[in-house]
């Protein structure tokens, strides 16, 4: 016993936790769990960070009303609150026109349809809109509007409305779940639906610039003029460019001119503007959201020290159970190191399983559960490998398994030393 080797070791530990088989399982499960949500945790934290710079992309900047950068992003791609002022007509026309300008979609929001914000755009929106990693907008049926009161559905705003192609529509002036005073003498009809994307496209509703003009053309000052009603047909006539819009987005000829053009609208003369960059915009949005990922960390870190824990309890609560088991190995000859190696042994081979327990559990989660996730909330999860910060954590997770066999292990030796047992060397 003198020259117990590794494999008399491993061989020993085997037998014991077999001996066990039990209360070892139970340890083997819970350390599984521990791990699944370990991975899950950290597979959410990344894909929701991937998804959230995802929601758009391969455009070169956003033009606003002077005000921040984040604020900018979240009423222009969010429909997250409002804009402090619009842009007029003309200034969007001059910058759109720019000769480093490929392409420019032009946005104007206020107005919504039972709690979904209203966008009016133009065609190209469908044509130049990238999300994800430069996919494009796809409809799920119909068209984009062709009508002055046409109207294209995200898919979370036709899935939780119930709306179907050619549906008639009220759009509600103001935002809200109710909006405040209806538009209900001009109804839309649905013209297209689009494909879940994921991002705030699917709770849009998306209507032309022309509708937005078009009923708006007997109001002032945010409410109908009194006695004066402008029936849908007569306004088809009228000529229907807007005075002004929320916000534009941008998509230049060349990346390398992005910096020129953002100084320059930002010193635009004729009225005060912000242009920004998406991606650094998106970045600083998600660092005032940092505290939910330091939160999601946490869970990470309360979750495996729940495994490691509920591991150790079952060590210690055998111990009493295994003095005449550790009272045995020192009467023949098993050295202080031994015992430590048999606990440490023990707790490592429980964690292994644990964790290759775990690992096909999520991977067995993540297959039955993914287009489940994406299809109602829009979130894509990816399946990959783990990463190098997945198996950091495995690491960490095995380091703490030699610490909780450690501890029995002291115990352990001090049992048996208080129970008469002493080896002569």
């Amino acid at each position: 016993m003198k020259y117990m080797n590794v494999g008399s070791i491993i061989h020993l530990s085997i037998l014991s936790l077999l001996n066990r088989r039990l209360a070892v399982l139970l340890s083997i499960c819970a350390i599984a769990v521990s791990v699944s949500l370990i991975f899950t945790v950290e597979k959410l934290r990344q894909d929701a960070k991937r998804s959230f710079a995802d929601t758009i992309s391969d455009t070169d900047l956003i033009v606003g009303a002077r005000s921040g950068s984040v604020q900018l992003l979240l009423y222009s791609v969010f429909r997250i609150g409002n804009a402090t002022n619009n842009i007029s007509w003309r200034s969007y026309r001059s910058i759109s026109d720019r000769d480093d300008v490929l392409w420019s979609i032009p946005i104007s929001l206020g107005d919504s349809h039972r709690g979904f914000r209203v966008m009016g755009t133009t065609r190209d929106y469908f044509e130049y809109y990238r999300f994800g990693r430069g996919k494009m907008l796809e409809l799920d049926g119909g068209k984009p509007f062709d009508d002055v009161f046409d109207a294209v559905l995200g898919a979370e705003v036709a899935a939780d409305l119930g709306y179907k192609l050619d549906q008639r529509m009220i759009i509600a002036h103001g935002i809200g779940k109710g909006g405040f005073t209806k538009h209900d003498d001009k109804p839309f009809r649905v013209a297209g639906i689009l494909k879940r994307t994921g991002t705030p496209v699917d709770r849009t509703v998306h209507i032309s610039l022309a509708g937005i003009t078009a009923i708006h053309v007997d109001w002032k000052a945010g409410a109908p003029i009194p006695g004066m009603s402008i029936s849908a047909d007569a306004v088809r006539k009228m000529d229907l460019t807007p005075r002004s819009i929320t916000a534009f987005l941008l998509g230049l000829k060349s990346r390398l001119g992005a910096f020129k053009a953002l100084r320059e609208i930002n010193n635009f003369s004729k009225e005060p503007l912000l242009a920004v960059l998406p991606g650094v915009a998106l970045q600083e949005l998600w660092d005032l959201m940092s505290t939910a990922e330091t939160a999601l960390r946490a869970i990470s870190i309360v979750v495996v020290f729940g495994g490691l824990l509920g591991m150790l309890t079952m060590l210690l609560t055998n111990l009493n159970e295994r003095r005449r088991e550790m009272a045995i190995l020192r009467a023949v000859g098993a050295r202080p190191h031994h015992v430590a190696g048999l606990f440490v042994t023990e707790a490592i081979l429980i964690t292994i399983a644990g964790i290759v327990g775990g690992l096909c559990l999520f991977y067995a989660g993540l297959f039955l559960f993914q287009p489940v996730i994406e299809d109602i909330y829009g979130l894509f999860i990816s399946v990959t490998a783990p990463t190098v910060n997945d198996l950091m954590i495995l690491l960490y997770l095995l380091a703490g398994s030699v610490v909780a066999g450690l501890i029995p292990a002291v115990m352990a030796y001090r049992q048996s030393l208080s129970d008469g047992i002493i080896v002569r060397n």
